[in-house]
């Protein structure tokens, strides 16, 4: 059973999806909300899935200064999951450590395949909405036969990266993570496999890249996020000549 790890922030205001506000027409409180769906839909699918979900999260003693509050980082994430799991009590809550997210995924990732014997462990952010059930069980096949399968995004990004063997994770997340996260693995001479291109939330144009796939999907009856499509739907979120309109503001 692979162990799929999700990287979690507390959704407060100008913590999660800082970039947002300024580069889409929605307030820093919309893009706190709009996390919180995205987060719901990516713990949802991994429970869906035949993976172990694990959200490792920063504790308040990793966040920067002002977005400590009187709600534990922990507390805060365990009642976001068990609005959106069936049973939150079958999630691990783990804190993350680590002083950047490179060292934080990576040592996570060392210490389930070292320390506890895991066959596979994937690093999940969880801003990907198109992540499925079936997407995971995939994943996990292709890990029976490839120590390292990346799951690519815009811009050079990744939204999976699950391994079987560790490699050297410094400074592999960040610029060109998808060709440094390959090269490390090469490395360490891993096989290296990868899933179907989704779009990673960061900033409006990645969100000008989703919403046609998201309204499309939704218009042909397809399967769709369920938490970020209501947050779509309820805030009238549109591509229109290129950009990003609220059509119902």
């Amino acid at each position: 059973m692979t162990v799929v790890v999700v990287l979690a922030d507390p959704p407060r205001p100008g913590l999660v999806l800082p970039d947002l506000p300024d580069t889409s027409p929605l307030s820093a409180g919309a893009a706190t909300d709009l996390y919180r769906a995205l987060l719901k839909d990516t713990v949802r699918a991994v429970e869906r899935s035949g993976a172990s979900l694990l959200v490792n999260y920063r504790p308040d003693d990793l966040l920067p200064d002002g977005f400590v509050t009187d709600t534990a980082s922990e507390a805060a994430l365990r009642s976001l999951a068990a609005s959106a799991l069936e049973d939150v009590t079958d999630a691990r809550f783990e804190e993350q450590v680590g002083s950047d997210v490179s060292a934080r995924a990576g040592n996570t990732i060392s210490h389930l395949l070292g320390e506890e014997g895991a066959q596979s462990v994937a690093v999940v952010r969880g801003t990907a909405p198109l992540l499925t059930r079936s997407l995971l069980d995939s994943s996990a096949m292709k890990l029976r036969t490839n120590e390292t399968v990346l799951g690519p995004s815009t811009r050079g990004r990744t939204y999976f990266a699950g391994y079987t063997e560790p490699a050297d994770f410094a400074a592999a997340f960040g610029d060109a993570e998808l060709e440094t996260l390959t090269d490390r693995a090469r490395d360490a001479g891993h096989d290296v496999e990868y899933l179907p291109m989704q779009v990673a939330v960061e900033t409006g144009a990645d969100l000008r890249d989703l919403l046609p796939v998201l309204w499309s999907r939704i218009s042909a009856e397809r399967i769709v996020p369920e938490h970020t499509a209501s947050f779509v739907h309820e805030h009238g979120l549109r591509v229109r000549d290129g950009e990003l309109v609220i059509d119902n503001p």
